[in-house]
């Protein structure tokens, strides 16, 4: 899983985010996804019986590593970073990076750090004022492959975190809808 780990959260990390076209992606299968506000982990479980979550890193990382357009979305304090991959069926479906300030990890959310197989997307929207926000995308290539990904900005209890997904291969979003 090493090299696996490497390749695909590398081009997360690497990745040129955009702006979304809104109007021109709104009107498409894959737009729907990336531009989806609310769970992925649900528009996920809906293509599959079983949603598993495999936890690749867990680690602190300072505010001095963090990018310039990361440290506008999140302020200036280190972070704890959450890598997995989502996987439907067995399936590798994706690959996220999840940067969490220190600040956001206080009170009722200090669970964030020790979720391990529950799928971020499960503990935040299960909250009453959740939200998505800064919305990016991006197209990266794995392997001469052509990939999508987007970024965004999670609120829960008016913390934020800022989330990198990247779709694999077998994923949903590539599949014609049945």
């Amino acid at each position: 899983m090493s090299e696996f780990k490497e390749l695909h959260l590398q081009a997360l990390m690497n990745a040129r985010w955009e702006e979304p076209d809104w109007q021109t992606l709104e009107t498409t299968r894959e737009g729907a996804w990336l531009l989806e506000r609310h769970s992925m982990t649900e528009r996920l479980k809906a293509h599959c019986r079983t949603l598993a979550v495999e936890v690749l890193g867990l680690h602190e990382i300072e505010q001095s590593d963090l990018t310039e357009n990361e440290l506008s979305l999140l302020g200036e304090e280190s972070c704890l970073v959450r890598e997995v991959v989502l996987s439907g069926d067995g399936d590798a479906w994706l690959c996220a990076r999840t940067l969490v300030p220190k600040s956001t990890l206080t009170e009722k959310e200090q669970d964030i750090a020790d979720l391990g197989a529950v799928p971020l997307g499960q503990r935040v929207f299960n909250q009453a004022n959740a939200r998505r926000d800064a919305i990016e995308v991006a197209t990266v290539m794995v392997e001469g492959q052509s990939l999508l990904a987007r970024r965004s900005r999670l609120w829960v209890n008016e913390k934020p975190m800022l989330v990198s997904e990247l779709f694999l291969p077998d994923a949903p979003v590539y599949q014609e809808e049945g």
